[in-house]
């Protein structure tokens, strides 16, 4: 081959290379401008995923409208989605990687409490905020309070002040004054044991009765009969969905029907399917915002129904939707992605955000890290297959006051 026919022959060959350079290169960049934010939480493993399903349609919808309106600082805002399938080691896994390979500014997620508490140290060594949208263990929150900085906030029910709003339902509900307790065994149904226990004796009562049944039991009728002999008029359960299903028919069995309040967990669908439409609109539940709140949600509702259709959830959306408005708002502020200028202008500085639960004024401060408490809650119910605000003579008439914890 002679020099002049190899020095033709050199451009043809080398010219898709120089092309799929420039096309990476182009990519690179384009993905250097673009603002990422993660998500990472249970989509499909758990009995919590369609918390995690409604909460990344939230997400999304956010972002969707984020980039309607021009984006953020003039770039274009991506979501970044990962399913942790309710295991704590993937969920570590897609920290990381969400992190240290997708470079993400902020992160949302996730739906277990467990899982969050597994990765807390990566985000908040790595200095990149998170907003949590489910998950309500109270430590989430409260682990680095007494850091210079803590990176860790929340948009969600956190399980003390949910307790807080049962409770103050309980002792207005209740005709003879006898309230009881029953809980499943697992360290969760017994944490709200504990704190159902103390904020009752805030009010200066004390419960007549206070069972357990395990998580998978599917016949609470002897723990049921002990609380109706002792006479509770009402009743607070502390457990997930499903198993408060098997609770509702144990009730029916025995035909013992006493007010019943939950904690938000029972406006999964295993409540719903198990205990069937009638049975299950006995239970009255905490939430921040049901479908029917207001126009916002109203509206939001029916656009996670267009791609969800049998959203059971909406809480998750709602919640998830108004995270991403708070950290979109916190970077307008900042004028940067910078994880420190994040942190502190959501600690600080971040502007009043209309939300679909509230209107978010100043939110968080430096000891506080929660956006919503008891004065935002509500309770709600199943009506015709869907979660419905509920309200009555006795919500109605509670005060901040009767919100003690």
């Amino acid at each position: 081959m002679t020099t002049k026919t190899l020095n033709h022959r050199i451009p043809s060959l080398v010219r898709p290379l120089i092309a799929a350079a420039a096309l990476a290169l182009g990519l690179s960049t384009a993905q250097a401008q673009d603002i990422r934010f993660g998500f990472n939480a249970d989509q499909s493993g758990t009995g919590a995923a369609e918390l995690g399903v409604a909460a990344r349609h939230g997400f999304d919808l956010a972002i969707e409208d984020i980039n309607k309106a021009g984006g953020l600082l003039g770039r274009k805002v991506v979501g970044i989605v990962r399913d942790d399938t309710g295991q704590p080691p993937k969920s570590i896994q897609n920290m990381t990687e969400l992190i240290d390979s997708e470079k993400v500014a902020a992160v949302v997620g996730p739906t277990n409490s467990g899982n969050a508490l597994a990765w807390l140290h990566i985000p908040q060594q790595k200095k990149v905020p998170v907003i949590v949208p489910v998950a309500t263990a109270t430590d989430i929150t409260k682990r680095y309070a007494n850091e210079a900085q803590n990176y860790i906030y929340r948009v969600s029910m956190v399980d003390r002040e949910q307790v807080a709003l049962l409770i103050a339902y309980a002792v207005k509900a209740t005709k003879n004054q006898k309230i009881a307790f029953i809980a499943d065994s697992t360290g969760f149904g017994q944490q709200g044991v504990k704190d159902l226990t103390e904020v009752l004796a805030l009010h200066g009562n004390k419960a007549v009765a206070v069972e357990k049944f395990g998580p998978k039991d599917t016949d609470m009728t002897s723990q049921l009969a002990k609380i109706r002999d002792a006479g509770a008029d009402t009743l607070i359960v502390y457990g997930l969905a499903d198993a408060n299903a098997q609770l509702l028919r144990s009730m029916e069995k025995i035909n013992y029907l006493p007010t019943t309040l939950g904690t938000w967990g029972n406006m999964s669908t295993p409540l719903l399917n198990t205990a069937g439409k009638k049975l299950a609109e006995h239970i009255i539940f905490a939430t921040s915002t049901a479908e029917d709140s207001n126009p916002r949600a109203v509206a939001l509702a029916a656009r996670v129904r267009e791609r969800y259709p049998q959203l059971p959830t909406f809480v998750a959306a709602a919640q998830s939707y108004d995270s991403v408005m708070l950290l979109a708002a916190a970077v307008k502020k900042a004028g940067s992605t910078d994880g420190d200028k994040l942190a502190a202008t959501l600690e600080n500085g971040v502007p009043d955000t209309q939300g679909v639960v509230k209107l978010y004024q100043k939110p968080f401060a430096k000891g506080d890290h929660e956006a919503l408490s008891v004065a935002d809650f509500h309770l709600a119910r199943w009506r015709d297959g869907k979660v419905s605000a509920y309200e009555d003579a006795i919500t109605k008439a509670l005060t901040p006051a009767d919100y003690k914890k």
